[in-house]
């Protein structure tokens, strides 16, 4: 069992950068959702790990670069920022983000239920 989500944060990142789905399958929540830094748009569970997996959406690098968490009871709030450069399809892309990542314990772990990212404009 976890004691707080910085671990569950660590693997989140590295399942992404390693492309690793299977892993991800565990983090994320069933009903997972995020919002996507560079569009607003919202991605489906289903469709990032679909992404993932054909290769399409590779993450080359993602460093966390600060993270703070608030607990109340079986929800955990992260609040933190990354650096991240990856592709999609044959679209380089890359972000310095602030983001909200909101965890749920389910069957005593941190599962990730939503994440959104917003773009920082003027760097830190």
């Amino acid at each position: 069992m976890e004691p707080d989500t910085h671990e569950a944060e660590r693997r989140f990142f590295a399942a992404l950068q390693d492309g690793d789905v299977d892993r991800l399958e565990q983090l994320l929540a069933d009903d997972f959702l995020l919002v996507d830094v560079l569009s607003g748009s919202e991605v489906a569970r289903s469709a990032l790990l679909e992404a993932l997996a054909s290769g399409d959406l590779v993450f080359e690098a993602i460093d966390a670069l600060e993270s703070r968490e608030r607990r109340y009871g079986a929800t955990a709030i992260v609040n933190g920022r990354t650096r991240i450069r990856g592709r999609f399809k044959t679209q380089e892309f890359g972000a310095h983000s602030r983001y909200t990542h909101v965890y749920v314990r389910q069957d005593g772990r941190w599962r990730l239920a939503t994440a959104q990212g917003t773009p920082v404009v003027v760097p830190d």
